[in-house]
């Protein structure tokens, strides 16, 4: 960690991610940016987000925000029943687990509008489909050299477009986004967890559990579990802007703030890599280990979150000619939209806690996401869309949403 730059280890933080995103949210204020902000929608938000919550969770016992809940539709907990076959050893049920839920989020970006999965009669979609699918993919051995239920370098390094396709049940009739994407992923995890035996040491993406406690012991913050899934997970994504031989993964250049790829101009979002790092916190805090400050992690810059923002009038594009067409992740509206999804959610969040009368600390951001940013997205989207498709066209490749 020593040999980290401040400049990097800053743009590997919420406060980074906080405090650059509030710049291209003072900029829409000002009417510099390609989004329109009106706040007297946002008192419609706030209820609406609560009732949702309490559709949701009537007991207000909400898990944080992260790949877990998609092991669950259709009523049937899978992940409790991959537990129920593992051992004794606390620490070795946690790198199972993490094999597994980090495979998933890499396989988690949108699946498009048309693609489902078939588990036994039953039809599942979206996260959900995408989730069972990825279970079922881990428990078939495929991502292990020993066949075993696992994922490790050399079963990784193996994957192929046609494997995704195979396991999520791809076909001209069933197309799914971003499968190419996919699979590279999935092979770039296996050579980065190759190429670091000191932090992998059973060439195991889960070995990140004993990573973390060799570097922090026992008890560490949220922002540290997330600084290290940036740098020892970040050569896994698409190489963007490097920083000292560092891949600083989902971070973009915006015009407004300097010139290209300079220092001030970048905008750090982390969403898949925060995603990851909330997703990562059960199976370590069920192996005894304390993770502390969730709460400092950031609101997730995703289509649905920032959907609920657009849908409910909040952010409204200056150019409405733009609604039509698909835009990159790489580009600025799309940029402007997943900074500005972040500044809201904290609002949200804020007012969430103080009408449901709760602390950040007992009610984090991550329980208002998982609660109900992210569902009053998706119920709003559903409403106003019969394909359910988020209201800003994103012309995806698997690696960012």
């Amino acid at each position: 960690m020593s040999n980290v730059s401040e400049e990097i280890k800053y743009l590997l933080s919420p406060k980074a991610i906080r405090e650059r995103t509030e710049k291209i949210f003072d900029l829409t204020k000002a009417g510099k940016t390609h989004f329109e902000f009106h706040p007297e929608k946002l008192k419609e938000v706030t209820p609406f987000v609560i009732k949702v919550i309490k559709e949701n969770y009537p007991d207000l016992d909400i898990p944080f925000h992260s790949r877990w809940g998609h092991f669950k539709p259709g009523g049937e907990d899978r992940a409790e029943i991959l537990k129920a076959k593992l051992g004794n050893d606390k620490i070795e049920n946690a790198r199972t687990l993490l094999d597994l839920v980090i495979t998933s989020v890499l396989l988690d970006a949108g699946a498009g509008a048309q693609w489902k999965f078939d588990e036994n009669g039953k039809s599942f979609n979206r996260s959900e489909g995408l989730g069972v699918a990825s279970f079922h993919m881990f428990k078939s051995g495929i991502f292990s050299s020993e066949d075993k239920v696992q994922a490790d370098a050399k079963g990784l390094k193996n994957i192929k477009p046609a494997d995704v396709e195979k396991h999520f049940q791809v076909t001209k009739e069933n197309p799914l986004v971003g499968v190419e994407g996919r699979a590279n992923l999935l092979k770039a995890l296996g050579k980065c967890v190759e190429n670091k035996p000191a932090v992998f040491k059973d060439g195991r993406p889960g070995n990140i559990i004993d990573h973390m406690l060799a570097t922090y012991g026992n008890s560490f913050e949220a922002s540290d579990l997330l600084f290290e899934v940036l740098l020892q997970f970040g050569d896994i994504w698409p190489a963007r802007i490097i920083r000292d031989g560092i891949s600083l993964g989902d971070v973009w250049s915006h015009s407004l703030l300097g010139e290209k790829e300079t220092f001030d101009s970048l905008v750090p979002i982390h969403k898949l890599s925060q995603w990851l790092t909330y997703s990562l916190i059960e199976p370590i805090m069920e192996a005894d280990v304390e993770v502390k400050n969730v709460q400092n992690l950031t609101g997730l810059a995703e289509y649905r979150n920032g959907g609920l923002f657009v849908d409910m009038g909040v952010l409204t594009l200056r150019d409405e000619s733009l609604y039509q067409k698909a835009h990159k992740p790489s580009g600025e509206l799309i940029l402007e939209w997943r900074a500005l999804t972040i500044q809201l959610l904290d609002i949200i969040a804020k007012e969430v806690q103080d009408e449901l009368n709760k602390s950040p600390q007992d009610f984090p951001l991550a329980k208002v996401l998982e609660g109900g940013t992210w569902w009053a997205g998706r119920k709003i989207a559903a409403e106003k869309r019969s394909d359910n498709s988020p209201p800003i066209k994103i012309d995806s490749d698997g690696t960012v949403f």
